[in-house]
């Protein structure tokens, strides 16, 4: 894994933010180049399949992410430095998901010469999935052909989480009628978007999941007012809401807009929440390997992937996104062998995805 490990330093030290990972897939590239595996590439997206693909087996598809995020403020290491200290790797984005992405790659390359493969493999390094943009995955899905099963690579301690949280964010208004301050005038639509915010903060939606919980609603945003002596005529407040394999994002708009008087505008329906079955042969096969399983609060890029999933990963979902994130050289090795072993195992009857 020594080369992987030193292409993950080099990762680090290129700056991937999102829409600007172009440096960072041409390191990818590079790397596939150098071992002989044709690829494609749409923008700041590449992927290759395996050298032996055969045409009616069931296909998977191996999938990380290039971008990273902007470094938190209070880093006392360089965020692109690659600073190595016994087993551990500093780095923006070395946890998430850069030990994915070349573990991945290690496995991809570790099975593409095989012959015998009881399916086909890709081999994808997305953008945009810190953003959950447009130019990342979701604009693969009709590049890839089809696929019956993905492992997503982000940082999960190598456990299966086999559901995720959706992600929808609403724009919220409540309206009333400006006045002064001093007398006794207007609607003061601060007062009604507080009336709202605690409707969310009691409400609770019937159906809880086993392994994702209950829907959360959380207010995150609140804005009102032009001055001191002028009751406010309009207040806007955000509700980050994060749901469970129960509800689309579409039904808890819906019960979102009709329990609160505010108006409900949503950004975007297409981040559901997504899940595999017990039943799945990738998760017993990770149960055979005494893998354990849950329900992921965070979202991935398996929030626009329409085939089932499965995201595990080396590295601790904890230190995304702080400062002097860091992976652990031997959870990139133990990932590796992990990885394999899943796939060696893992038997997919054709006949269950229509390719027979």
């Amino acid at each position: 894994m020594k080369e992987y490990i030193q292409l993950l330093q080099k990762l680090i030290q290129t700056q991937s933010f999102s829409k600007e990972e172009e440096p960072a897939a041409h390191l990818i590239r590079r790397v596939l180049t150098e071992k002989g595996i044709s690829f494609q590439a749409k923008k700041n997206n590449t992927w290759a399949k395996n050298a032996n693909w055969k045409d009616g087996l069931p296909v998977i598809l191996l999938n990380s992410h290039v971008d990273t995020v902007r470094p938190a403020k209070n880093w006392t290491k360089d965020p692109f430095g690659a600073e190595l200290d016994g087993d551990d790797l500093y780095g923006l984005g070395s946890n998430d998901a850069g030990a994915s992405l070349v573990t991945l790659l290690a496995v991809f390359i570790h099975f593409n010469q095989k012959n015998d493969l009881p399916f086909n493999l890709i081999y994808a390094a997305s953008a945009e999935e810190e953003i959950s943009g447009p130019d990342g995955m979701a604009s693969l899905i009709g590049e890839l052909g089809p696929v019956d099963l993905a492992i997503v690579g982000e940082p999960t301690q190598m456990q299966m989480a086999i559901a995720e949280k959706g992600l929808m964010v609403l724009d919220c208004t409540a309206h009333g009628k400006a006045g002064h301050a001093a007398r006794n005038e207007g609607e003061n639509a601060l007062y009604k978007a507080l009336d709202d915010i605690q409707k969310l903060r009691d409400y609770r939606f019937e159906k809880t999941s086993e392994v994702l919980g209950e829907v959360k609603l959380s207010v995150t945003q609140i804005h009102a007012g032009s001055q001191h002596n002028v009751v406010p005529d309009q207040c806007t407040f955000v509700v980050d809401v994060r749901t469970n394999e129960h509800y689309s994002n579409q039904q808890a708009f819906e019960i979102i807009a009709g329990l609160i008087g505010s108006d409900v505008k949503a950004r975007s329906f297409r981040l559901n929440s997504s899940g595999i079955e017990l039943t799945h042969p990738i998760v017993k096969r990770g149960l055979e390997l005494g893998l354990t399983y849950y329900g992921s609060p965070t979202t991935s890029d398996q929030a626009v992937m329409p085939f089932q999933s499965i995201k595990i990963g080396p590295g601790d979902s904890a230190r995304s996104h702080t400062a002097d994130e860091y992976i652990r050289l031997s959870e990139i090795e133990a990932g590796f062998k992990t990885y394999v072993a899943l796939l060696d195992g893992l038997i997919l009857k054709a006949s269950e995805f229509g390719h027979a």
